[in-house]
This record gives structure tokens, C-alpha cells and sequence, in this order.
């Protein structure tokens, strides 16, 4: 999937603190809990709780949440699609990896056992 530059530039400013609650609500709706959630985060960009807690109150857009971040060596194994896309298609690195973590909080909130989300990783 090829992105407009707009596109990109509007994922790239939004801010991750303004995205968390939403993520949060989601799988909280489904019975699943924050620490799940921060575990699933940990598991793809290497951000522990307390680095996560700073990056939300720094307010950082997703461009400079993802530089920071040490994507994991499988995330490449997420696929599927979110919002539409074909996450393992979409050539945008950032939109990538943003969609990366849509994926994994949509199957967290759709019951998927953790094992399988962190892609046996555990």
C-alpha cells in the first residue's frame, strides 16, 4: 500500500498520548487490562512501563515515538488487516509500524491469547 504524503505527515504529527486512551478504552471494553496492553507495547517498540508513562507525558508524536523505539525482530510476522490495509503491504515504515500496533491492540481486544499476539515470544 503506497500513502499519500498527507497521509503521512498527519499520522507522523499525531501525538501517542492523544491515541493511548483510545487503545486503553478498547481493550478494557473486552475485559482486557492496561498491563496487558503495556506488555503488548513493550513486546513491539521496547518501551517499559515507566519509559511509556514519560513518552505519554512528553506528549511525542508517533514520528518520534517510533524513532526511539527498538521495533521487535517479529514484528514483520503481524499480519493481516487493520483499518483496511494489509499491514504486511503498506511500504510507509512509520504508517507501518503505527498499523503494527493497531493490529496488536485490535487482537488483545478480540480475546487472542497473549502468546500468539507477542508471536510466541513469551
Amino acid at each position: 500500500m503506497n500513502t499519500s504524503s498527507k497521509q503521512d505527515e498527519r499520522i507522523a504529527r499525531m501525538t501517542f498520548a492523544s491515541v493511548y486512551p483510545h487503545y486503553l478504552a478498547k481493550i478494557e471494553k473486552k475485559g482486557r487490562s492496561e498491563t496487558e496492553l503495556q506488555q503488548v507495547i513493550e513486546w513491539l517498540t521496547g518501551f517499559d512501563a515507566p519509559k511509556l508513562q514519560q513518552l505519554i507525558e512528553d506528549k511525542v508524536t508517533f514520528e518520534s515515538f517510533f524513532r526511539e523505539a527498538t521495533i521487535h525482530k517479529n514484528a514483520q510476522l503481524i499480519t493481516g488487516v487493520i483499518c483496511g490495509y494489509r499491514v504486511e503491504n503498506i511500504t510507509t515504515p512509520l504508517n507501518q509500524q503505527v498499523r503494527y500496533l493497531d493490529k496488536l491492540v485490535d487482537e488483545l481486544a478480540k480475546g487472542r491469547k497473549m502468546e500468539k499476539i507477542l508471536r510466541g515470544s513469551l
